[in-house]
């Protein structure tokens, strides 16, 4: 089987404090190929590591990240809700997560803001020493994504997206079988009309066989969020998946070797 890219969900969330230093150091560590980050802009236009829009589940203080300033947000406590052991971990800017970036390895960018994000991420992507083939720029809203594309049309750029089954039962009422909800073709064919690069879908219990091939053939990148059970893995990569982001990189490692 080909070689699966396996990706550290946050950095190697499962065992640090997400969307730190940390994590993503340790995802290194445990050999992990890529990390992603998830991105927020500040009151100040910096670019920083988090997934949600305020501090509170992260940093015990509820304020908006986009209201507050670098400076403000670096004085906040980002590990000890994780362990005590991360007591005193700070925020850290994407220029600093990229700094990070041993050769070889890369990293996945998620905007979680809005198109607002493109300046700065475009200044902090000219300004690093990473190589342009480290990074790969994903988001989960399609219209920010594909403008990050524009943005940086030399930069890998992927949409995220979240699929659902139209019923559990084996028809609906109208006598249709079950089916994805949008379909896979759909969002295939949106994807390729906007000139995007891959696919990152998410890990469903159950996935039609043959369905990642669809992707895959359109000359698509194929990735999957967020799988932390090792038979799933395993059947992402029979099916042919580019890579799997995942909460416990050093498990699936173990799996897919």
């Amino acid at each position: 089987m080909s070689h699966v890219e396996v990706i550290a969900h946050r950095g190697a969330s499962a065992d640090a404090p997400e969307n730190t230093l940390s994590a993503v150091h340790l995802a290194w560590q445990q050999g992990a190929d890529a990390a992603e980050i998830d991105v927020q802009l500040t009151a100040d236009g910096e670019l920083i590591a988090i997934h949600d829009e305020t501090m509170l589940r992260t940093g015990g203080v509820d304020w908006a990240v986009k209201d507050r300033t670098l400076a403000e947000l670096k004085t906040l406590d980002v590990g000890s809700w994780k362990s005590p052991q991360f007591a005193g971990e700070r925020i850290p800017t994407l220029a600093e997560v990229l700094d990070i970036v041993p050769l070889g390895k890369r990293l996945f960018i998620e905007v979680k803001c809005g198109v607002d994000a493109i300046p700065e991420l475009v200044r902090v992507l000219s300004a690093v020493k990473t190589a342009r083939e480290q990074t790969v720029l994903i988001g989960l809203d399609f219209d920010t994504i594909v403008a990050v594309k524009r943005a940086l049309p030399n930069r890998i750029a992927c949409w995220v997206t979240e699929q659902l089954w139209s019923t559990r039962l084996a028809c609906n009422d109208a006598g249709e079988p079950p089916a994805l909800r949008p379909p896979t073709a759909e969002l295939i064919e949106r994807a390729v009309a906007a000139k995007l690069d891959g696919l990152d879908i998410n890990n469903l219990s159950e996935r039609p066989p043959g369905d990642i091939g669809q992707i895959t053939r359109t000359g698509l990148q194929a990735y999957v969020w967020t799988v932390n059970s090792a038979e799933r893995a395993a059947w992402h990569q029979a099916e042919g998946i580019h890579g799997i982001t995942t909460d416990v990189p050093a498990r699936l490692i173990a799996t897919l070797k």
